[in-house]
């Protein structure tokens, strides 16, 4: 697998189910929520503002694409509702495909924008590794046939020795986006 299959592979609306381990405060969560992951142009405004912040030619990338999310959180009863969106641009390595650069606007430990290095398993697992100012995030995603992924998130501490917060999530695309 490389990056472009996988984000062709990600396209289309998801409904997930995560469960989230928060260690710092002894305490289980669960979300559910709907993802929508669709492809961007290259030459999208919002894709050559992140590649410059980066100092990246868009013409390097391959699949840009955007993520929206919006669920309920049994974290906060005041506060249940989860949503979001981000864009991701993947910058392969053109030396070996199956490994490069994932640009984000905004990232998954930390609400900044960042650069995590992604690399695929032999057995098509993505995986993400993102270094941020207080935290580090490993982010694991496989399929399990083409309407159903899997997804694991780990949440470390800066010098990565600590797990602050473990995630799973399965996903099924939604019938509509097939």
């Amino acid at each position: 697998m490389d990056i472009i299959q996988f984000v062709e592979q990600s396209i289309g609306q998801w409904r997930s189910q995560r469960s989230a381990h928060h260690m710092a405060f002894s305490h289980f969560e669960a979300v559910q929520s709907i993802i929508d992951i669709d492809l961007l142009d290259r030459q999208d405004p919002a894709v050559v503002e992140l590649c410059q912040a980066y100092d990246v030619d868009p013409s390097s990338t391959v699949a840009p694409f955007q993520m929206k999310w919006e669920g309920q959180s049994d974290w906060d009863e005041d506060s249940p509702e989860v949503k979001g969106n981000a864009i991701l641009v993947p910058v392969p390595d053109p030396l070996m495909p199956n490994r490069g650069k994932l640009l984000r606007d905004r990232g998954y430990a930390e609400t900044i924008a960042a650069a995590g290095e992604y690399h695929f398993l032999e057995d098509g697992t993505f995986v993400l590794i993102t270094a941020y100012e207080r935290a580090a995030a490993e982010e694991r995603i496989w399929f399990a046939n083409p309407n159903l992924r899997f997804r694991v998130s780990l949440i470390k501490t800066s010098g990565g020795s600590g797990v602050v917060t473990a995630s799973f999530s399965s996903e099924i695309r939604s019938s509509k986006s097939q």
